[in-house]
């Protein structure tokens, strides 16, 4: 098949699902299409929200729009690490003979919901850094692949909320995008309302399966990147860090650390994913910056004075967004393109 005619499948393919999840979701069309993009780049989403915005709804909506195998794991303060990978049982047969038996948790599955991972303490949060990371789990010295694909979505409250654990730094640079829930409009509530209260709830049925979100990923891979471009990626990375010339008033101000490089991977790959939806074979400038908030927000760890003044992360990427220019001199421009 052409690449035109896989582009064009592809944009049918994406509004398909978002479609079939809007008959249960109401509103949250960005947070919607950031979960999309997270998923075609073959990363996970963190989302974060109050309670009773429809988190935990979307991720179900969205498994059951594309039948992949779903599980979901409640965090709690007393959850242990084995509780989500599994664990090893001993088993005994007929003839008394006893063997240890693999019992696999709910982390084997396609589409894992890990909800309200922030209260859960930050041991049985690492247990999820493999997975998410190689897409395998290692129990009792045994490594075993998980089935593709895999994503991962976990919900958490506002951290400032009580019983909460703030998510290590490494778990948190595994989340390919940090998407947060705002509170829906009273249009949006209206409509709520009205879905939610009747005799029989809409649910979102199969229009999609794992064979089509592999191709779609294939495809969102082999879209071109101008060097111009993909440097003013690593530029807008490098502006994250007080270290760098590169770096906003406010980074030097605010921030201990700023991204690693997974964040400059996705800028670049929902970049390649925005580009298609758009009908485009490039990625664009404005393609990056779209980009930057949800992949960036949660990489950005604030020095003293940054969390004593409740600065917010977003407001810190707009300052790195205005200080770093789209294109360098006309001369490296060239050089970069030659």
């Amino acid at each position: 098949m052409e690449i035109e005619a896989r582009a064009e499948q592809f944009r049918r393919d994406f509004q398909t699902i978002r479609r079939e999840i809007g008959k249960v979701i109401v509103g949250l069309d960005d947070v919607v299409e950031g979960v999309l993009i997270a998923l075609l780049s073959g990363g996970h989403v963190l989302l974060e929200g109050v309670p009773g915005l429809g988190k935990t709804m979307l991720v179900r909506a969205l498994a059951a729009s594309l039948d992949l195998k779903f599980q979901r794991v409640q965090f709690t303060p007393d959850l242990m690490p084995a509780d989500i990978l599994g664990t090893n049982l001993i088993e005994e047969d007929e003839q008394g003979h006893k063997s240890f038996k693999f019992q696999p948790g709910p982390v084997f599955t396609q589409i894992l919901l890990a909800d309200e991972i922030n209260r859960a303490t930050p041991k049985t949060q690492s247990a999820l850094l493999e997975a998410m990371q190689e897409q395998s789990v290692t129990v009792a010295g045994t490594t075993r692949s998980l089935e593709s694909p895999y994503f991962v979505l976990a919900t958490q409250n506002p951290i400032e909320m009580e019983g909460t654990y703030p998510l290590p730094e490494a778990q948190l640079d595994r989340f390919f995008f940090k998407l947060l829930v705002g509170y829906p409009s009273l249009e949006q509530l209206q409509e709520i309302m009205e879905r939610t209260t009747q005799a029989t709830a809409p649910q979102a049925e199969p229009v999609a399966g794992a064979a089509t979100v592999l191709e779609m990923r294939q495809l969102a891979r082999e879209i071109v990147v101008a060097p111009h471009v993909q440097q003013y990626a690593m530029r807008l990375v490098l502006a994250t860090h007080a270290s760098s010339p590169h770096a906003a008033e406010a980074v030097n101000q605010y921030v201990r650390y700023g991204s690693s490089p997974r964040g400059g991977q996705a800028l670049i790959l929902a970049g390649k994913v925005r580009a298609l939806l758009e009908g485009r074979f490039n990625v664009s400038f404005e393609d990056i910056r779209a980009a930057a908030k949800p992949a960036l927000r949660h990489r950005l760890i604030l020095n003293f004075e940054g969390e004593a003044e409740n600065v917010a992360p977003d407001a810190i990427i707009d300052d790195v967004l205005d200080g770093v220019p789209v294109e360098t001199s006309s001369r490296t421009a060239h050089e970069q393109v030659r």
